[in-house]
């Protein structure tokens, strides 16, 4: 529990860091995808183990990393001179091929995991699985809702990213 505690911690300072007032949000949306994935869990009632926690742990890795693909490609398109709008659109659009192709090899993987696997090994994989799905949605829908619904409310001249 400690070192999803640090390993969370750790993140939200990072991305705050690194993209700032987006940063915030796909801190939000990360604090998002653990709740929902603990209330998936419990509707399973899954008993939260190590190999869970560590499920958990690497979930919310991927989840970073995907939320890292959607503002650094926000601007690399603000640096090719796109108004911020387009460079929103633009950069979600590009970064979410990627980000569905590497989370659907890992479902698959995780997937085999858990119909291969026994003991601690499933109770690993289902963590993952779980957190793969939380993951898609929390970061293509409800990171990009915030970020829209900030846009629609400042219309800036520049993003802060």
């Amino acid at each position: 529990m400690i070192s999803l505690a640090v390993g969370f911690v750790m993140v939200v300072v990072f991305m705050v860091l690194f993209y700032g007032r987006f940063g915030w949000y796909a801190d939000f949306a990360l604090l998002a995808n653990l709740v929902l994935m603990v209330a998936i869990l419990s509707l399973f009632e899954a008993t939260l183990t190590l190999p869970g926690m560590a499920g958990m742990l690497l979930t919310l890795g991927m989840a970073v990393d995907a939320n890292i693909l959607i503002n650094e490609r926000i601007r690399e398109e603000i640096g090719r001179g796109r108004t911020p709008l387009a460079a929103m659109q633009t950069g979600f659009e590009k970064a979410t091929s990627t980000i569905v192709d590497s989370n659907a090899t890992a479902l698959l993987a995780h997937v085999m995991l858990f119909v291969f696997g026994t003991g601690p090994v499933r109770g690993f994989a289902l963590t993952i699985t779980i957190g793969i799905v939380t993951t898609l949605f929390t970061t293509l829908l409800l990171s990009r809702m915030l970020m829209a619904r900030w846009y629609a409310r400042t219309r800036p001249t520049s993003l802060p990213v």
